[in-house]
């Protein structure tokens, strides 16, 4: 008896799980700004500036705070995080999809790997259902007060929390082990055992990096905006599109149960042939 795959799936949050960006539910109207503004702002300084834009909304989320007194601390934003509304069939996933591996001989383990903000996702119902959350982070003060980026997490290094779940590094000051050489068949989650989810452009280096390793890469997409998705699928970036609809029965939850059972399949079958191997 082989030991059961673990297959893991990758979430985006913004747009993907919830219906807008978190910050737009509390913590931009909390200021009296409208998203358009602080969204257009957050971009503007990062195109004068030439600055990250991740790091650019994380400095002007300080800034407004400030200038409006009212100073973030961690617990405020965890706080934030019940106000983040989610689509259909979201709170009610993870345990169904982990039913589904179960009956299928797989561990299935959930991962958020985000630009949104950590603090306000470990708030939202849903946080207990991840391993592991990856996202951006604020360095807080010896008064509890938000001073800087501890952590941002941007289109094209979202990729390298993909190889710490491939090779199980999950201490994120361990650069050593994730760069150092580990053969595929001792790697704890394999490409091929990864299904990413997510809405758009900011996700495809990681929608192309599962899905040419063997893995599946899926772009969701809210009621009438099925075009801002139709170039992943047309350029081979993502291997499905569906409305972001979690809800029993859906599209999405017939294709993400089919790839589970795919893999389950394809991890015994690799399972037989290195027993093989050994055995000559």
């Amino acid at each position: 008896m082989s030991n059961p795959a673990i297959v893991a799936l990758l979430y985006d949050f913004d747009k993907t799980l919830s219906t807008r960006n978190m910050q737009e539910y509390t913590f931009i109207p909390n200021l009296g700004l409208s998203a358009d503004a602080f969204w257009a702002e957050a971009n503007a300084m990062a195109e004068q500036q030439q600055m990250d834009r991740i790091l650019a909304y994380m400095y002007l989320m300080i800034e407004k705070s400030t200038a409006s007194r009212k100073p973030i601390r961690r617990e405020a934003f965890v706080e934030l995080g019940r106000g983040v509304q989610f689509f259909d069939g979201v709170e009610g996933w993870f345990t169904r999809i982990n039913a589904y591996g179960q009956a299928h001989g797989v561990a299935i383990e959930h991962y958020i790997i985000s630009s949104g903000l950590k603090e306000i996702i470990e708030g939202t119902p849903i946080a207990s259902a991840f391993r592991d959350i990856y996202a951006c982070e604020f360095f807080y003060d010896v008064n509890g007060v938000a001073a800087w980026p501890r952590m941002a997490v941007n289109y094209t290094n979202k990729t390298q929390y993909l190889f710490r779940i491939n090779k199980g590094v999950r201490d994120l000051s361990d650069d050593d082990s994730l760069n150092a050489y580990l053969p595929d068949d001792e790697r704890r989650v394999p490409f091929r055992n990864m299904i990413y989810i997510g809405d758009g452009l900011t996700d495809v280096p990681c929608m192309k990096l599962v899905k040419l390793n063997g893995g599946c890469s899926l772009a969701v997409y809210a009621d009438g905006q099925q075009a801002r998705v139709v170039d992943l699928l047309q350029h081979k970036r993502v291997d499905f599109i569906a409305p972001a609809d979690y809800t029993d029965g859906s599209l999405l939850d017939r294709l993400i149960k089919q790839t589970i059972a795919k893999m389950a399949v394809e991890h015994e079958l690799v399972q037989a042939h290195l027993a093989m191997l050994k055995s000559l």
